[in-house]
């Protein structure tokens, strides 16, 4: 069931990922980077749409019909963005439905991590569903960019659509609910948002951090091409590599938290390590160094590592009858800041450059620190 929820994601953010590696191409027509950015992020912004209504559902109805379905109706939203190739308005639609739809995956996934995992093991296991963001975003970087510039947009939709039948199906048969205990009522049953500012502040963290992510996931490429003069092919595998090498970074973060017995001081480290190596590529896109690859391929690794001890200690202080919705809300809190990274950072690279917007962007976390809560919360 662990792999099913790595391949039910990873296919989402295939979806979700897609439209950011389709800028090069649209730049190449003639499209300003800004627009292009508007519709790269326009998935992003239709999950922030959806997800804590499908983590609503979620607690209700149970993880494998959201999932399962979630996905029949991703398939459904990316075909449309096929047909729509040529169309910016319908395809910018299209995307967005996409989004929308591919959230459900999100909460349901987690859930069953926590549902079926004990606590000493669910930062290794929630590392591994972690895996599949960057697993998501290394197939879109490794296939889209080469699809679209040898044959079009619609080519390159071709892998997403099949995958989500596909894992719609497996989904269906191989996810079971995780049992769940007897449904609380009176204080037990109040909201945990009530009780305790640590989910707000897990929620805060982890917007502020997730931007320094996805401005690298969004235009890594476009630096590596822009500014460092590579080819698509060359970029695009370096950052699907990338991704890669930060999706067991993941798992390392997860283990590491595990044996501590605790998210938040692990929280902290990265938070720094983050400001530290977007401030190194500023370093690296103004001197022009040659090591800029190796630079790229830690500095994804480094800000994709806060999402699963952060998505633990969510889940974990929401408990079972709330963590639905808490994921949902940690979700859209990061996806609101994300939706923002497209056409936010586009700008600022016309305004800055991308050493100026990697300065910019490093002084995030470094926000984040004092708000990281002091200690673990956990439902009892």
């Amino acid at each position: 069931m662990l792999a099913l929820g790595v391949a039910a994601q990873a296919a989402g953010t295939l979806v979700v990922s897609a439209p950011a590696f389709l800028i090069p191409l649209l730049r190449s027509e003639g499209v300003p980077l800004a627009t292009a950015g508007l519709l790269a992020g326009a998935p992003t912004f239709g999950m922030v749409l959806t997800l804590i209504a499908w983590g609503a559902i979620t607690d209700r109805i149970g993880e494998r019909i959201v999932i399962a379905g979630g996905l029949v109706l991703t398939a459904l939203a990316t075909l449309a963005a096929f047909a729509s190739a040529g169309d910016p308005v319908l395809l910018g639609l299209s995307f967005l439905l996409a989004g929308m739809t591919s959230a459900s995956t999100n909460a349901a996934s987690g859930r069953v991590v926590v549902g079926w995992f004990p606590k000493h093991r669910r930062g290794l296991a929630m590392g591994i569903r972690q895996m599949s963001q960057p697993l998501g975003v290394s197939i879109a970087a490794l296939t889209v960019p080469t699809i679209a510039e040898a044959h079009g947009i619609r080519a390159a939709l071709v892998l997403p659509i099949a995958l989500t039948v596909v894992l719609a199906v497996l989904c269906a048969i191989g996810i079971a609910n995780p049992p769940r205990p007897t449904r609380p009522t009176g204080d037990a049953a109040t909201s945990p948002y009530r009780s305790s500012s640590f989910l707000w502040r897990i929620h805060a963290v982890s917007i502020l951090l997730v931007v320094p992510q996805f401005t690298l996931s969004t235009y890594g490429l476009v630096w590596l091409t822009g500014d460092l003069g590579w080819s698509a092919l060359g970029a695009g595998v370096l950052v699907g590599a990338s991704q890669f090498v930060g999706a067991l970074g993941r798992i390392g973060v997860g283990v590491w938290s595990d044996r501590a017995g605790s998210r938040v001081g692990p929280l902290r480290w990265v938070a720094v390590s983050a400001a530290v190596v977007m401030g190194l590529l500023a370093l690296v896109d103004a001197t022009h160094l040659a090591a800029a690859a190796v630079f790229l391929v830690i500095a994804t690794t480094v800000t994709v590592a806060d999402n699963g001890l952060a998505y633990t200690s969510v889940a974990e202080a929401a408990g079972p009858f709330w963590s639905g919705r808490a994921l949902g809300a940690q979700n859209t809190g990061q996806f609101i800041a994300a939706s923002a990274v497209g056409p936010g950072v586009g700008a600022l690279v016309g305004v800055l450059g991308f050493a100026g917007s990697f300065l910019v962007v490093a002084a995030l976390p470094l926000l984040a620190l004092p708000i990281v809560p002091p200690t673990d919360e956990e439902s009892r």
